[in-house]
C-alpha cells in the first residue's frame, strides 16, 4: 500500500512563489520517517530541516514540487480563491507521479476540511481516497515529510531572490525586512517587483502610501 502526503510552504507571504510538495512511501516504511525525525517544518530549525531534506529522498517511494509564482498567483486569483488554486497545483502533483497512491493525505487549508478534499478531486485522473485534515502536518509523518521539502525549496527560492535584489526577510507581512524592502523597492522603481503578490492586501497597502506621499507633496 502506498500512501502520499500533500503540503505547502508560502501560502501566506507578500513575496515569492507559494510551494507545494508531495510525497509518497510504502506504508510499511513509514516508520523510518518517524525514526528520521519529521515533523512539521515549522516545528524544525532551519539546520535540521535541511538535514531531513537530504535524507529524505532515499526512503521516499516518489517526491515532486511545483512552485506557484507571485504573478501566477495574482492572474488566477482573478477568478479563482487561492484554496481552488492550491487544489488545482495538488492534482498535478498527484498526476505527476508515476505510481498512484492508495490515499493521500492532505495539509487542508479550508475551514471545512472534507471541502477541500472534493476542490481536489476535480483535478486528479485517477481514482483516489483523499483525506483533507486540519494539521495534517502534525498528525501524518508522509504530510510532514512534504511540509519539510515544501519549506526548504520555499527558503531557496527567497535566498536566491535576496541575492539577485537585496535582502528582503522572509517575505511574510509580518516581517519589518520585508516591508521595508517592498517600500524602497516602490519608492526607486514606482511599481513593486513581479515577485510580489500584487493582490495582496499588504502590497496594495504599500502602494496605497506611496501614491498618497507623492499627491501630497
Amino acid at each position: 500500500m502506498i500512501i502520499a502526503g500533500v503540503d505547502e510552504a508560502g501560502r501566506g507571504p507578500a513575496l515569492g512563489p507559494m510551494v507545494l510538495s508531495i510525497a509518497s512511501i510504502e506504508k510499511k516504511h513509514e516508520e523510518k520517517l518517524v525514526e528520521l525525525g519529521v515533523k512539521d517544518s515549522k516545528l524544525l530549525n532551519e539546520k535540521e530541516r535541511n538535514r531531513q531534506n537530504k535524507i529524505l529522498p532515499g526512503l521516499l517511494y516518489e517526491f515532486n514540487s511545483v512552485h506557484v509564482k507571485a504573478r501566477e498567483i495574482d492572474t488566477l486569483r482573478n477568478r479563482k480563491s487561492l484554496n481552488e488554486i492550491e487544489a488545482m497545483r495538488i492534482g498535478y502533483l498527484l498526476n505527476s507521479l508515476k505510481k498512484k497512491p492508495d490515499v493521500a493525505f492532505v495539509d487542508s487549508p479550508d475551514p471545512i476540511a472534507k471541502n477541500f478534499g472534493k476542490r481536489i478531486e476535480k483535478y486528479i485522473s485517477f481514482k483516489l481516497d483523499i483525506r483533507a485534515e486540519h494539521k495534517a502536518d502534525l498528525n501524518y509523518p508522509i504530510v510532514s515529510a512534504a511540509s519539510i521539502i515544501a519549506k526548504v525549496e520555499r527558503d531557496k527560492a527567497i535566498k536566491k531572490l535576496s541575492r539577485k535584489h537585496g535582502n528582503m526577510g522572509s517575505g511574510y507581512p509580518h516581517d519589518p525586512d520585508t516591508i521595508s524592502f517592498m517600500y524602497d523597492w516602490m519608492k526607486k522603481n514606482k511599481t513593486l517587483p513581479d515577485f510580489a503578490r500584487k493582490s495582496w492586501a499588504t502590497s496594495k497597502r504599500i502602494e496605497n502610501k506611496i501614491f498618497q506621499r507623492k499627491l501630497n507633496l
